[in-house]
């Protein structure tokens, strides 16, 4: 694979030096940094170009990435077997999904459109537009929260889509940006940032970064097929309170548990 297979990758080249901040800043000494332990691991399919992942009913559900090769899955746990998908329209690239009530919500990149299916039956319910670019999404029980690559978050009416507002994303007063994939545990909005092996623990009234999840050797080097393959996808299961975590092109799915550093 070239750096053409993903083409985020081409069109940040020029703002990668200012992005190489980011792994700087989250080493700031002001933020607290948790580590991890590994519970269990699953199979996950290795040509899965992981952009969004929800748990609902036993079951994740994954939005994948890239032109001609963007899909909407249901996936057993236990096995990483695809048990239900549909192909999003090859002149799309997928990101992040979420569930509101009985629907699909999954994004695409620079297309400006976000589609909206069926939950059970994965048939398209209907269409919405918004301007800029779509990473990550998930959703706070009252409005659906979308990150954009910036170091800010939208939050959206979920029956409407019209943006409410945005908060701004800092880590000892900086902005953080290159916001990806997102999860809501227990009051926070989890968020991958790109090409890191980090977690951003988020207060979503301030937008503060209250806390970091180093997930640094999660998976070997020797695992990861190229540079693409980077830390995306958060789940998380909150009867039980499992947290699941993977990557993109990923040969396995983790439920981990946070510990102290």
């Amino acid at each position: 694979m070239t750096s053409n297979f993903h083409p985020r990758r081409r069109a940040l080249l020029a703002a990668l030096a200012g992005a190489a901040v980011a792994p700087a800043a989250l080493a700031l000494a002001g933020t607290p940094v948790q580590g991890f332990k590994v519970v269990r691991s699953h199979p996950h399919d290795p040509d899965a170009f992981t952009q969004g992942l929800f748990f609902h009913d036993g079951f994740l559900f994954e939005g994948t990435g890239l032109h001609g090769r963007s899909s909407i899955r249901k996936v057993e746990i236990e096995t990483g077997r695809v048990v239900q998908q549909v192909a999003l329209p090859p002149e799309v690239f997928g990101e992040g999904i979420t569930r509101w009530g009985d629907r699909i919500i999954g994004l695409t990149w620079q297309e400006g459109t976000a589609f909206v299916l069926d939950l059970k039956t994965f048939k398209l319910w209907r269409k919405f537009s918004y301007p800029g670019e779509g990473w990550g999404l998930t959703h706070n029980e009252r409005e659906l929260i979308m990150s954009d690559g910036t170091a800010e978050l939208r939050f959206l009416d979920p029956l409407t889509f019209k943006e409410l507002r945005r908060v701004r994303v800092t880590a000892d007063g900086q902005p953080v940006d290159q916001l990806n994939e997102l999860e809501w545990v227990e009051g926070e909005v989890l968020a991958n940032v790109w090409q890191t092996d980090r977690i951003a623990r988020i207060d979503p009234r301030t937008g503060r970064v209250t806390g970091w999840i180093d997930l640094r050797g999660l998976l070997p080097a020797n695992q990861r097929t190229n540079a693409d393959a980077v830390l995306n996808g958060i789940a998380y299961d909150a009867k039980k309170k499992r947290l699941f975590v993977t990557g993109k092109l990923w040969p396995t799915l983790f439920e981990i548990q946070l510990t102290r550093k």
